[in-house]
């Protein structure tokens, strides 16, 4: 699969993870009864299932009658799951979810949820049993976007490494041997400068070599290079033209950073906060510029769900544009008095209205197979199609603008429908 499609599918998986998760964060217990395990794909899953074992003998031991059936309910729902799975889990690891939940007028339901393959690795083992399930941990992975590579360096020292997503991984690190401004005894002035300057540049060497071995190889993945440390040293570095002439275009920009030990690593992308917010961006601004160009100025837009459905089924979408804020769903009502059939965009959790036929103007009813998810319906039209699908921030004013003023929905055309 290519980049692009590997990326699409990596967006469409965290979209559906974005649903589950709003679910669950709308669930309460009575009491600690919902269940959350993490876990990573190196941890068998006989040893997790030991684990729960232990927790449901445990949980004999609550006093509450309720909370402890509740409890032991979610373990044993877990533990059924958890057989579906051989010796380990699947890349990334699970995310399980499970527990009773105030559905309203004193009754509860039982909720199993189970995550397959996150977007990033679950990085440790934990068990929470709480009144809320713990969602914070996949939250944190959603939002996780970027590969950037990192370096700091001074005259003394340099480390580099990534950062993926929101996670900063130290790589590698070096130790110069550039001698202090004072110069020893017997030596000249002039000498000492010229010995001084050529480990200096020794020394850019030796850290450039190590940011090309780690970033060329990944040069097609990249969004960015951050380069920190005091001046001048970071400017002599780059103007040095010591990095691989196709990392030199990745450089975003260079910072004060006071530290160059791994703590510095940070410090940068503290530092860099705002050009990593808009570096991310950039890619979603771009494809909402040339939506707003042929809207303006041409005949290869267009937007709403109706409109951009029917160019979809005809193959003319080239790029569906799709807001990440948008939650609505889509109602098919098929006449049975004249086979017309009519579709509806509501808001998710809007109850199903009464419809009546645009063409015959008999009632019709929809059950909730009828129902679904608008996104996914889309989406599922562009894969066959062979339409790419980029989900677009609303972190600046044309991503907003797709969603309140164009419905969530839009995309670039092929060629002219007329649609």
């Amino acid at each position: 699969m290519s980049q692009e499609g590997e990326q699409e599918q990596s967006d469409r998986k965290k979209y559906e993870f974005r649903k589950v998760i709003e679910d669950l964060k709308d669930f309460d217990g009575s009491g600690t009864q919902l269940v959350t395990i993490y876990v990573p794909d190196d941890r068998q899953i006989s040893d997790v299932v030991q684990h729960v074992t232990q927790e449901h003998s445990e949980a004999a031991n609550i006093k509450s009658k309720q909370t402890r059936t509740a409890v032991q309910d979610a373990l044993t729902s877990l533990k059924d799951r958890l057989r579906y799975y051989d010796t380990f889990p699947p890349d990334n690891g699970l995310v399980l979810f499970s527990g009773a939940v105030d559905s309203g007028g004193g009754r509860t339901d039982m909720v199993t949820k189970v995550l397959e393959s996150p977007p990033q690795p679950v990085e440790s083992f934990r068990y929470h049993c709480d009144s809320d399930f713990l969602t914070e941990p996949l939250e944190e992975m959603l939002a996780d976007k970027g590969l950037y590579g990192l370096i700091v360096l001074d005259r003394r020292e340099a480390n580099v490494g990534w950062l993926k997503g929101k996670r900063i991984e130290p790589v590698k690190s070096a130790s110069s041997l550039v001698p202090g401004k004072q110069r020893k005894g017997g030596q000249s002035a002039q000498r000492f400068a010229r010995l001084r300057l050529e480990a200096i540049d020794n020394f850019y060497q030796e850290v450039a070599g190590m940011a090309n071995d780690l970033f060329v190889p990944k040069r097609h993945e990249i969004d960015g290079i951050l380069v920190g440390g005091p001046s001048p040293t970071k400017d002599e570095f780059l103007d040095g033209d010591y990095l691989h002439h196709e990392l030199q275009d990745e450089v975003l920009g260079k910072f004060d950073v006071a530290y160059t030990d791994e703590s510095g690593l940070k410090d940068l992308v503290d530092n860099a906060e705002d050009a990593l917010a808009d570096a991310e961006v950039m890619k979603d601004k771009k494809q909402m510029e040339e939506f707003f160009e042929e809207l303006n100025a041409g005949d290869l837009a267009t937007y709403g769900f109706d409109q951009t459905r029917r160019n979809l089924v005809m193959g003319a979408v080239d790029r569906l544009l799709i807001s990440e804020d948008l939650r609505k769903d889509v109602i098919t009502y098929d006449c049975g008095e004249c086979g017309n059939t009519d579709r509806e965009v509501v808001d998710r959790r809007k109850s199903t209205s009464a419809h009546t036929c645009t063409d015959c103007g008999s009632d019709v009813e929809a059950s909730d197979e009828d129902r679904e998810d608008a996104i996914d319906h889309l989406i599922d039209i562009a894969e066959q199609r062979g339409t790419e699908t980029k989900f677009i921030s609303t972190d600046f004013e044309k991503g907003e603008q797709l969603l309140n003023a164009f419905g969530g929905f839009a995309g670039v055309l092929r060629y002219s429908t007329g649609v």
